[in-house]
């Protein structure tokens, strides 16, 4: 069978648009798991390989959001086949939860969960769990290399034929197919066994987005899919090779890993539809919202004493945010001097991601230019706004894909790993 793109869709409340909440089919008063509901329902429908949630211990953009392995739960029971991706962040969690909530996960959906391992960028996570200051760049990464280390050792608690169900011989499972962890280590002290039987896909699918030096080292050490922020072919096809790269050099097959960069699509029936519907949103960006998100984005920095007509100042490195977010963004408005106006309007939508404002057939041909050009295995699709914005990419793009051959028309198995080919 000839490789077909893996297709992910990244959830959030409104929409990925800073001023998503303020478009007129935004629906502000249902229950925000009714909407989810619906819309993964209809990602289903269109195959989608999975829904992915992202997650923050702080509020963020001043937009409350639901705790993603609940919502997940609630969503596993409501679908069939789709898969179910959550953040869960080493800097604020204990491996011994995280690795029975995302094992309990697999068991509810029959096989489709998957955990996007990240460490907190948030500054603001920090207060919530008694500290004064963000865990170091550098230390939350040794603990997150740590804390994966202990998920996936407590994931192998079970044998895959550990219960033997022997009623008569009064036997439920076989105890030589049952392992403690007795982990030590910098971080963690975890006797284990996990009291979760073992994942029916065997172990949830690991996800993870880090782009800084350390990031792509821990993703080619541990992570089974990538999601990363690319702004061009160039440097997605850089990116692409760079972790495929090192993949190898971990003893890894190449792929044995799927890149996924996040797509921002803003799709029309024609080129005029398209560029209306990304205007409407552009011209109910609020500043200070657009001003937060960047300051948020570029590394926890305070921007407002800057005019916003003016230059971006010089920034030092971030010791708290995301340093490969912080260097795009820096690039980005030097290579085009940018003010900070226009910085944050141009990453009001796509926040750094790929960007495209289109027609169908001109948004599959740069899917399919960026996954036959070794730049991605496929996309994490982030949708303008909900329920227009994910409805236009399922209801457009998805079938000129299928028309191509390029992504599947109906799921040939029934778990996360078998949907990305892992």
């Amino acid at each position: 069978m000839a490789r077909q793109l893996s297709i992910a869709a990244f959830m959030m409340r409104h929409g990925h648009h800073v001023a998503a909440w303020r478009h007129p089919q935004t629906d502000l008063v249902s229950n925000p798991f009714k909407v989810f509901q619906q819309q993964v329902r209809n990602a289903e429908r269109a195959c989608l390989d999975a829904v992915f949630f992202a997650d923050s211990l702080a509020l963020t953009g001043g937009v409350p959001a639901l705790e993603p392995l609940t919502l997940l739960s609630a969503l596993a029971a409501s679908t069939e086949r789709i898969g179910l991706i959550g953040t869960a962040t080493t800097t604020y969690n204990e491996p011994y939860t995280v690795a029975r909530q995302f094992a309990s996960l697999d068991q509810i959906s029959d096989g489709r969960a998957g955990w996007n391992l990240v460490t907190s960028d948030n500054a603001a996570e920090a207060a919530n769990f008694g500290r004064d200051q963000h865990v170091a760049h550098a230390a939350r990464y040794e603990r997150a290399r740590e804390f994966h280390q202990v998920v996936t050792g407590l994931w192998d608690s079970w044998d895959a034929d550990a219960f033997v169900n022997d009623k008569e011989g009064a036997r439920l499972f076989d105890p030589a197919r049952l392992h403690k962890l007795n982990h030590r280590g910098m971080h963690f002290a975890v006797a284990g066994p996990l009291n979760v039987a073992r994942s029916p896909q065997g172990r949830p699918v690991v996800v993870q987005a880090g782009g800084s030096e350390a990031g792509r080292d821990l993703a080619a050490e541990t992570a089974e899919v990538v999601f990363t922020a690319q702004p061009t072919l160039a440097k997605a096809q850089d990116f692409y090779r760079d972790i495929k790269r090192r993949v190898v050099e971990k003893g890894r097959a190449a792929e044995s890993l799927k890149i996924m960069p996040g797509l921002f699509a803003v799709v029309g029936r024609t080129q005029a539809e398209a560029d209306d519907k990304f205007a409407q949103l552009q011209a109910l960006i609020e500043p200070k919202a657009g001003l937060a998100l960047l300051g948020r984005m570029i590394g926890n920095f305070d921007l407002s004493a800057y005019p916003l007509d003016g230059p971006l100042p010089e920034l030092p490195q971030t010791q708290d945010g995301q340093r490969s977010r912080q260097q795009l963004l820096t690039d980005l408005a030097q290579g085009e001097n940018l003010t900070i106006r226009q910085l944050y309007e141009r990453i009001a939508g796509g926040r750094g991601h790929f960007t495209v404002v289109g027609t169908t057939e001109a948004v599959a041909d740069q899917m399919q230019a960026w996954f036959e050009q070794e730049a991605a295995d496929g996309f994490n699709i982030m949708a303008p706004s909900l329920p227009g914005g994910l409805d236009d990419f399922l209801t457009l793009v998805v079938p000129e894909l299928q028309r191509r051959g390029l992504f599947r028309t109906a799921y040939q198995g029934s778990t996360l790993r078998k949907h990305l080919g892992l």
